[in-house]
């Protein structure tokens, strides 16, 4: 017989956080994308996120919307892909929650380098 031990509820904004920290640890990455009209809507939709990344939950499992500036000489599609593959793998090892799309928009391109 297995016992029933309570409700675990995990906020949007942790996945957006997940998300994040994620994100900018990916080489090619300059910053989020910062969009105060995104950030309103948002705010109204009541979606975890702000700051470059959006989470919503879709019948127990997780959409995200990610706004980047990614760094000069990379790959933009190589780039895209990794993101997604990274988000969704921290999301599923952290919390165990599926994972349905990861929406990459690259909205510039870092006139910088870093070096």
């Amino acid at each position: 017989m297995k016992e029933e031990q309570g409700t675990l509820r995990i906020s949007p904004q942790v996945l957006a956080t997940i998300a994040r920290l994620t994100i900018l640890s990916v080489p090619g990455v300059a910053e989020l994308h910062h969009d105060l009209s995104s950030d309103m809507d948002r705010l109204f939709k009541r979606k975890g996120g702000g700051g470059g990344v959006s989470v919503d939950i879709q019948d127990d499992a997780v959409v995200v919307d990610v706004d980047i500036v990614a760094k000069r000489d990379v790959n933009l599609y190589e780039l895209g892909r990794e993101i997604q593959g990274q988000v969704s793998r921290a999301i599923k090892e952290m919390v165990g929650m599926p994972v349905l799309a990861v929406n990459v928009h690259i909205a510039d391109v870092s006139p910088a380098t870093d070096e």
